[in-house]
């Protein structure tokens, strides 16, 4: 779940950057503010998850699984 995490993290950011270059309401600027912040803060909390997962003693070390 963490490379989701952060690609939709990411994606927020790379997103934002655009819409500030584009000059773009500052309403949908404060939505991508807040995708990464969430993407940031539910980061670690799902390494935690991760970590404690059944079997991921066995797929420790693996992104994709």
């Amino acid at each position: 779940m963490v490379p989701v995490v952060l690609a939709g993290t990411g994606v927020w950011g790379v997103v934002g950057v655009v819409l500030l270059i584009a000059g773009a309401p500052s309403g949908w600027l404060w939505t991508c503010l807040a995708g990464v912040l969430v993407g940031l803060a539910g980061l670690p909390v799902l390494m935690v998850h991760d970590r404690r997962r059944p079997g991921a003693a066995n797929k420790r070390g693996r992104w994709l699984s």
